[in-house]
C-alpha cells in the first residue's frame, strides 16, 4: 500500500521540462485528452546509429498495438513486417510524439496489427537506434482467434523499486533486494504466458538519488529525473525486458502514475506518453479516464482507472459520482461482451487488509469503489464479470463470496516492499461490501500469520471450460495448490 503523491510542480523543474520557446499546454481537468502538437520541429534524420529503443506489444481498446520508443536522433519511426492470412505485409509505425524537454527525450511510434497476424519483426534498416530491445527485433503477437482466448495469463502488480523522497523512510535495495526482474523472468519460464496483465504502479523512484543501482541507469540518478524516460526504463522496461519480448501486455494505471498539482508532466505525464491505453503527444495528465474495453478473443478485459480512488486509503467516499458512472459503463460493456469478462483495476473493490476474531473486526478496501458498484443501475457487477483483478496492496490475496459478487484477486506483490496481511481464518464469515456479504473463502499468501506477504505473481490458465488460479513466488514455484473458478453466475467463487 503506497499512497505518496508524486509532486513535480516546482517551478524550476517545470521550466526545465519544456524546450526553449515552447508553450506548455493548458491543464486538462477530468476526462479528456486535449492533445497538443508534439512540440518542436524535428531536426533532419541523423546519418549514424545512436540512442536506445524499446519495442513491445500492448493490447488496448483500439486493438493490438506495437509500440516503439527511442532516444535516437533521427526522430523517425521504423516499419514492421508480419504475416496475415497467408500474405506478407510491411507497415510503417505512425509517429505519436517527438522529444519534449529533458523529461521526454524520445520519439514514440505505434502501429495496429490485426488479430491472427503472426511473425512480427521490425524491419532492418528502418531502426535507427544503436541498441534495440528486443535485440532480435521480433515482437510477440496474440496467439488466439476471435473465438478463443489466451490460455496462460501472468498477473503482476506494484513492481517498482521504492525510493521515497523522505530520508526518514527506508529505501529499497534496487541492486539486490528488489525482486521484480526475477518475478518477471519466472513468469516467462514457469507460466510461459500468452498474455501478461499488469495491475498498476510502475514508477516508485521518487528520489533516484537514493538508488544503489545508479550505474545501470544513466539519466535516472537524481530527483529531477524521477518521472523521466530513463526512470521509466529503470523501474519497468529494463527488469521486464524478457517478459516484454515474450507476450503482449495489458497495462493498468496505478496511483503512482498520478497527476501533479498542475496536471502537467510528472509520473502521470509519463504514463500518458508511454503506457496508457491511448497515448498523448504532450505532457498532460487527466484525473480520470474512461474504462478501456480490451478484447483478448473471447475474453474481455475492462480496465478501470482507479488511481484517484481514496488516495489516502482512509475510507474516503470522494469521487463516488465519477466512479459510479464508470461502473455503469463497465456493466454496459460487459453486457455486450462475447464471453468471460475480467474487470482490471489498480485499487481493489473488496480486499481485506486486517481482521480480528470478533465479528465486525475487519478492515477492508476500497469503500468508494464498492459503493460505486452498489450505486450503479444494476447495483452490482454484471453477471458476465467472472473476476476482479487488482493490486495496490502489496500482497497476494483471493477473496470470494459464493454469491453473485465476483471473486476479488489482489496481486500487488511483484516488486515493492511487502505489506502485512490478515489471518485468513479471521476473514472468513466476516461481512464486507455494500450490501454486506460474508466472505466465503479468503486465501492470503504470507510468510507468517498476520505477517508480511510473499513476493510473486498470479498464474491464470484456461482449461477449455473455466479458469484455474495458482499463486507463485518470485522463483515461479507454487504457493500451495491451485483454485478452480466456478462456472455458475449465481455462485461465483474459487474452489481450492
Amino acid at each position: 500500500m503506497r499512497h505518496r503523491i508524486v509532486a513535480l510542480a516546482v517551478a524550476g523543474v517545470l521550466a526545465a521540462a519544456f524546450p526553449a520557446g515552447a508553450t506548455p499546454p493548458g491543464p486538462v481537468p477530468g476526462y479528456g485528452y486535449g492533445d497538443a502538437p508534439p512540440g518542436p520541429t524535428a531536426p533532419p534524420p541523423g546519418s549514424a546509429l545512436d540512442g536506445e529503443a524499446w519495442a513491445w506489444t500492448q493490447l488496448t481498446g483500439d486493438g493490438t498495438q506495437i509500440r516503439y520508443v527511442s532516444t535516437d536522433s533521427s526522430h523517425t519511426c521504423p516499419s514492421v513486417s508480419y504475416t496475415y492470412q497467408g500474405s506478407s505485409h510491411t507497415d510503417p509505425l505512425s509517429l505519436k510524439s517527438l522529444p519534449w524537454g529533458s523529461q521526454f527525450p524520445t520519439t514514440v511510434c505505434e502501429a495496429e496489427v490485426r488479430l491472427t497476424a503472426s511473425d512480427a519483426t521490425l524491419v532492418p534498416g528502418t531502426v535507427r537506434a544503436a541498441t534495440l530491445h528486443p535485440s532480435n527485433r521480433r515482437l510477440p503477437l496474440p496467439n488466439w482467434t476471435p473465438g478463443t482466448r489466451p490460455a496462460r495469463i501472468g498477473v503482476i502488480g506494484d513492481t517498482g523499486c521504492e525510493l521515497p523522497l523522505s530520508s526518514g523512510e527506508p529505501a529499497q535495495d534496487c541492486a539486490n533486494g528488489w525482486p521484480f526482474r526475477r518475478v518477471a523472468n519466472s513468469v516467462v519460464s514457469r507460466t510461459r504466458p500468452d498474455l501478461v496483465i499488469h495491475v498498476g504502479d510502475y514508477l516508485y523512484r521518487e528520489d533516484p538519488g537514493r538508488a544503489n543501482d545508479k550505474p545501470a541507469n544513466p539519466g535516472c540518478t537524481d530527483t529531477p529525473d524521477r518521472a523521466g524516460w530513463a526512470c521509466v526504463v529503470a523501474d519497468f522496461f529494463r527488469p521486464a525486458e524478457r517478459l516484454l519480448a515474450t507476450a503482449p501486455v495489458v497495462l493498468t494505471r496505478g496511483n503512482h502514475e498520478d497527476c501533479n498539482a498542475m496536471q502537467q508532466g510528472g509520473a502521470g505525464g509519463a504514463w500518458f506518453r508511454y503506457l496508457a491505453d491511448e497515448l498523448r503527444s504532450n505532457r498532460s495528465c487527466s484525473l480520470f479516464t474512461q474504462p478501456a474495453v480490451i478484447r483478448a478473443g473471447a475474453l474481455t478485459l475492462i480496465s478501470v482507472d482507479t488511481s484517484l480512488a481514496d488516495r489516502n486509503d482512509n475510507g474516503s467516499p470522494a469521487n463516488l459520482g465519477p466512479y459510479t458512472g464508470q461502473f455503469d459503463a463497465v456493466n454496459r460493456d460487459a453486457s455486450q461482451a462475447p464471453g468471460d469478462v475480467f474487470v482490471v483495476t489498480h485499487k481493489p473493490l473488496w480486499m481485506v487488509k486486517a481482521a480480528g476474531s470478533m465479528s465486525g473486526a475487519v478492515t477492508w478496501a476500497t469503500h468508494v469503489l464498492d459503493r460505486a458498484v452498489a450505486d450503479t443501475q444494476l447495483h452490482q457487477l454484471h453477471r458476465k464479470v467472472r473476476l476482479v483483478l487488482s493490486g495496490h496492496f502489496h500482497l497476494a490475496q483471493k477473496i470470494d463470496f459464493d454469491s453473485t459478487r465476483p471473486p476479488q484477486l489482489t496481486l500487488g506483490s511483484s516488486g515493492g516492499p511487502l505489506d502485512n496481511g490478515p489471518v485468513d481464518a479471521n476473514v472468513e464469515l466476516q461481512s464486507i461490501g455494500t450490501p454486506p456479504q460474508q466472505v466465503h473463502e479468503s486465501v492470503t499468501k504470507l510468510q507468517a500469520p498476520a505477517g508480511p506477504g510473499i513476493f510473486g505473481y498470479g498464474d491464470l490458465r484456461y482449461g477449455g471450460t473455466t479458469w484455474t488460479l495458482t499463486f507463485r513466488d518470485r522463483n515461479g514455484d507454487r504457493l500451495d495448490g491451485s483454485c478452480r473458478l466456478s462456472t455458475s453466475t449465481d455462485h461465483r467463487n474459487f474452489v481450492c
